[in-house]
């Protein structure tokens, strides 16, 4: 309970930063840390993960309202949004998608999100300086305000600053480490209070209404408006959801799932678009406040949502003191977390290699250039890509041959041997890219006399694709032609039954498909002594 309740309090100053930072009413904020982290801390499979507003779906819904031309001040086309993404999510999650995560590379996630930590960054500089720079571009308003510095005004910088001081103290602070955000906001509050009492502050954008979640109607008139948007707001949040399974082991052992967190997140979201939410996902911030804080069941994550609302109800007008410099001088500490956070990754994208740095620089240019549902396609795209650029680079044929009472390892010939049994292992996917390197690599058999050629396949081809089927009966015929004899073995029940349904099985010889076997070699052993019969059968054909 006591970790519920200190995730409910660091959700007051995060919850509006976040909404504040996408141009929505701070209090929404708030609301979204109320019905939505119940809900989902209620259904995850990864059971501490806390289900709420960050950054990313901040920024990337205000992308998405701004596209469909609607005012993120509306609240029907707000709700309309939120329940869309928790639809998104929910089928995403019913059809186990969870797996799709997996095609979004760190290489692509590494500069989407250092690309949101520089837009937060962008994003409070006028809450931070007073200066509201003019540029449309992420970067580009960074170097406005550094350009002009000397417009910034002094009690709101200093405000700022006295808020990230505090933060850096009370880090250093054993007992206060975990409370140091809520430390910096109410220490700097007070003093601003005191002594600027001219800065900015929360209810001068917004009231913060001292009640619960108000019940919200979506609009149905914006659906078809926001249904694009929604997809691209629902894979933001469930790719940033994503790590956090893999971050935040169950306390109990269990396993997470990433497509039951789907379904968690949808119906959070499709229950906090009724009651005043923005939508919602997997928050490792305030995943990692909750476990800092003891949290050791997913009762941490009901009660941080039944504390934020009571804290709201009872002392919600207070929140609306808060200097807005306060909150920006949080959301600079947020935002160079991080990319301090990112740093490691980006380091190790940059030394894999030229195409893996090319995906991140593009994505990172794409989210700091373009709107947020853009750059998440974008990247997406770039994952695809990359992922079939590896894929044509894992099949390869080598040579196994039966030496000293066993099998060595050798490169494939490039012309079929004469007068002995050739044994080749692939090993790769049968993936369409595949084929145009493989046939390269393919032994030249027309010109090989007494010989047979055996294919082992075995831990490959789980599903080969229909350009890998056409090579290998292309090949199969001309070693027919030639008179040179052809086995596969290796081959699993599966693999099997399509070669059966596509007529490969009957073209190669269902006698020269051996089967995979418990025993490592088995196979290769059962395919030799049949290639062996083969090479007896031509020979004696030809006699």
């Amino acid at each position: 309970m006591s970790s519920g309740f200190v995730t409910g309090l660091f959700s007051i100053p995060e919850g509006m930063a976040y909404a504040s930072i996408g141009g929505f009413a701070a209090p929404l904020g708030l609301w979204s840390g109320v019905v939505p982290t119940i809900v989902g801390s209620m259904l995850a499979r990864t059971v501490l993960m806390v289900t709420t507003l960050t950054s990313a779906i901040a920024l990337t819904s205000q992308s998405v309202m701004a596209a469909a031309g609607l005012d993120p001040g509306g609240i029907g086309g707000i709700a309309t949004l939120t329940v869309l993404v928790g639809l998104v999510m929910l089928a995403m999650g019913l059809l186990r998608m969870g797996a799709v995560m997996a095609f979004v590379s760190t290489a692509v996630m590494t500069g989407f999100t250092t690309g949101i930590a520089v837009q937060i960054l962008a994003g409070v500089v006028n809450d931070a300086t007073g200066y509201s720079p003019t540029s449309s571009n992420t970067v580009g308003r960074l170097v406005e305000a550094v350009v002009h510095v000397g417009d910034w005004d002094g009690p709101t910088v200093a405000v700022a600053v006295g808020t990230v001081a505090v933060w850096f103290v009370a880090r250093r602070v054993r007992s206060l480490r975990a409370l140091a955000t809520l430390v910096a906001l109410v220490v700097a509050s007070i003093v601003a209070f005191l002594f600027a009492r001219d800065v900015e502050t929360v209810a001068d954008i917004a009231a913060v209404p001292r009640s619960l979640p108000p019940f919200t109607l979506p609009d149905l008139e914006a659906f078809p408006a926001l249904i694009t948007g929604a997809l691209a707001v629902a894979l933001v949040a469930l790719a940033q959801a994503a790590g956090i399974g893999a971050a935040v082991a169950n306390p109990d052992g269990s396993k997470a799932d990433a497509s039951k967190d789907f379904v968690a997140q949808g119906a959070a979201n499709v229950a906090g678009g009724f009651f005043g939410a923005l939508p919602t996902g997997g928050s490792l911030s305030r995943t990692g406040v909750a476990t800092s804080a003891g949290a050791r069941t997913r009762w941490s994550g009901i009660f941080a949502g039944l504390s934020l609302g009571l804290i709201v109800l009872l002392v919600g007008p207070l929140a609306g003191e808060i200097p807005m410099a306060v909150i920006g001088g949080l959301m600079l500490i947020i935002g160079a977390e991080i990319v301090e956070g990112r740093m490691a990754d980006i380091r190790l994208v940059a030394r894999t290699s030229t195409a893996s740095l090319a995906a991140m620089i593009v994505t990172f240019g794409a989210t700091t250039a373009l709107p947020l549902q853009q750059a998440i396609f974008i990247g997406a795209a770039l994952s695809i890509m990359l992922t079939a650029v590896q894929n044509s680079r894992a099949g390869a044929l080598i040579e196994v041959r039966r030496e000293g009472g066993g099998w060595t390892v050798h490169d494939a010939p490039a012309v079929l041997p004469s007068h002995r049994t050739t044994v080749l292992h692939y090993s790769g996917h049968g993936f369409f890219a595949e084929v145009g390197p493989l046939d390269e690599d393919w032994p030249d058999t027309t010109r090989a006399t007494d010989a047979a050629l055996v294919v082992s396949v075995r831990g490959s081809l789980g599903v080969p694709s229909a350009t890998f089927l056409k090579m290998l009966g292309r090949r199969s015929a001309e070693m027919r032609g030639a008179g040179v004899g052809l086995v596969i073995c290796g081959v699993q029940p599966r693999l099997r039954a399509l070669l059966d349904r596509t007529g490969a099985l009957e073209a190669l010889g269902p006698q020269n498909v051996i089967a995979e076997t418990g025993t490592v070699l088995e196979s290769v052993e059962r395919g030799y002594a049949r290639a062996e019969e083969l090479r007896a059968l031509m020979r004696a054909r030809e006699e």
